[in-house]
């Protein structure tokens, strides 16, 4: 019993029942058989079975008196040894006192010693963690595409899976291409060198402009920006030249495909999209450095148009509706420069489509709303003649910004109607009647208003026989 009374409460738990009960009193010191420090074995003796429903006794507490200066501790640099049943962790555990040399720490006395027993200083293990290591992705992890360009085709195996991947991404991302096109460009001038290397180029872009819709406009500037920046000219063809040709392939297969099936009709409509997105951005410098279009891409267009309205099916007739409205405007105008009327006959041959062909009703409809946009100059509104010059005779939006009012029986009129005048002057008279009401009933006098106040009260007689004669006068205008 009085053992237990010699220990603080609560102090040193977790020690196993190997190391005795003293408590590190004088007698025992904390070690087995009052052996000191220096006399600790290496390996401490197995952990004695715990009786079953007893639980494990507390530890021994710090000794009360600091070892003597002599008998110094060393602690084994051995592995570490698996943690006891039962144990505390390393953290919590109470640490020896490191070894002391006399030679070249000076002596403490026994009361400072006793007051504060030294501890052992954990070794610190060596990391192999390194600030010049390379930066670390997980995997599945893919930077931002951008700085994945920056240094060119160097982590793409071939010329198709970088141009592929560079394509894929403007069809995802089509707001990067004025960023990254440089680089791209740069970055085929160094890659394709060869006749082989520049045909597969053209085919990997025709096919990805003529499977994805949606590429097709993106497409046609990609290619008329590689036509002016590609330095490679082979004897087989240029950019341009090459393209051209795969595009002239398809062409001459053209009264096949519009009556293929369904299949080879959707390819064939892609292609006669992306022509005709390719004669609206497709650029040809001349001698001069005028920049013109290709007229082999006009004449081709109008052979495609012949080539689906000869074969009036709804899949057909949509394509030549979607064709017209992107280039109408621009084939238009050149075949006037050219003193051809081309549209006309196409105008012409969409209104007997629509009386004869057995297309559907949604079709037909699209098919007059075309012709309909093309009698309104395709959308297109030209700017009036000035100010100066615009009368209501020759300008058909002269009263377009004038307000519109309102008779006492709600009926609207502008500027542009013949008793204008008329309807106006009685406005004017019914807001007189009203002065200090709003059109909702709202009094805008206000309480208390003295000027106001004044106004209603007392007119001046010279005001009052003007105001009088007024009212008379605009009373026999109004009965004539």
């Amino acid at each position: 019993m009085s053992d237990g009374f010699d220990r603080a409460p609560g102090a040193g738990r977790g020690r196993s029942r190997g190391l005795g009960r003293g408590g590190g009193g004088p007698e025992g010191g904390g070690f087995p058989n009052g052996a000191g420090p220096a006399e600790r074995p290496r390996h401490p003796p197995p952990p004695q079975p715990k009786a079953p429903g007893f639980l494990q006794p507390p530890p021994l507490r710090q000794p009360r008196t600091a070892p003597p200066p002599g008998a110094q501790c060393e602690v084994p640099a051995g592995p570490q040894r698996p943690p006891r049943p039962g144990a505390l962790p390393e953290q919590a555990r109470p640490l020896r006192a490191p070894p002391i040399s006399q030679d070249t720490v000076p002596q403490q006395n026994s009361e400072s010693a006793m007051a504060k027993p030294q501890v052992v200083v954990a070794p610190v293990l060596m990391s192999k963690l390194s600030v010049n290591a390379p930066e670390f992705y997980p995997s599945g992890y893919s930077s931002n595409y951008a700085e994945s360009y920056e240094d060119g085709c160097e982590d793409y195996p071939t010329l198709s899976e970088y141009v592929q991947d560079f394509l894929n991404h403007l069809t995802e991302q089509p707001g990067s291409f004025e960023t990254e096109i440089e680089q791209f460009a740069e970055t085929l001038n160094g890659w394709v060198t060869t006749d082989d290397a520049l045909q597969e180029l053209v085919e990997l872009i025709y096919q990805q402009a003529t499977s994805i819709p949606n590429f097709s406009y993106m497409g046609a500037r990609l290619c008329n920006y590689l036509s002016h920046h590609l330095t490679i000219s082979p004897q087989s063809g240029n950019f341009r030249q090459l393209l051209l040709k795969r595009c002239r392939t398809e062409y001459e297969v053209k009264d096949q495909a519009a009556k293929g099936d369904e299949v080879t009709r959707k390819r064939f409509h892609a292609f006669v999209l992306f022509l005709g997105e390719l004669y609206l951005n497709l650029e040809i410098k001349g001698t001069n450095g005028q920049v013109t279009r290709a007229d082999i891409l006009q004449v081709g267009l109008r052979e495609l148009l012949n080539a689906l309205f000869s074969n009036p099916m709804d899949d057909n007739l949509i394509c030549a509706v979607k064709l017209l409205k992107l280039t109408g405007s621009v084939l238009e105008d050149a075949w006037k420069e050219k003193g051809k009327t081309d549209m006309e006959e196409i105008i012409q041959r969409i209104e007997n489509v629509v009386l004869d062909a057995n297309c559907s009703r949604d079709v037909k409809q699209m098919l007059l709303k075309l012709v309909e946009l093309r009698s309104s100059n395709w959308g297109r509104v030209h700017a009036t003649s000035t100010y100066r010059e615009a009368t209501p005779e020759n300008d058909p939006n002269y009263f377009m910004n004038e307000p519109t009012f309102y008779t006492s029986d709600g009926v609207p009129f502008t500027a542009a109607d013949p008793d204008y005048q008329e309807k106006y002057q009685e406005l004017l008279e019914r807001e007189d009647f009203f002065p200090d009401y709003e059109e909702n009933g709202t009094d805008l006098s206000g309480a208390g208003d003295p000027y106001l106040d004044d106004i209603d009260d007392e007119m001046d007689p010279e005001i009052e026989e003007a105001y009088e004669k007024f009212c008379l006068e605009s009373e026999r205008k109004r009965k004539q």
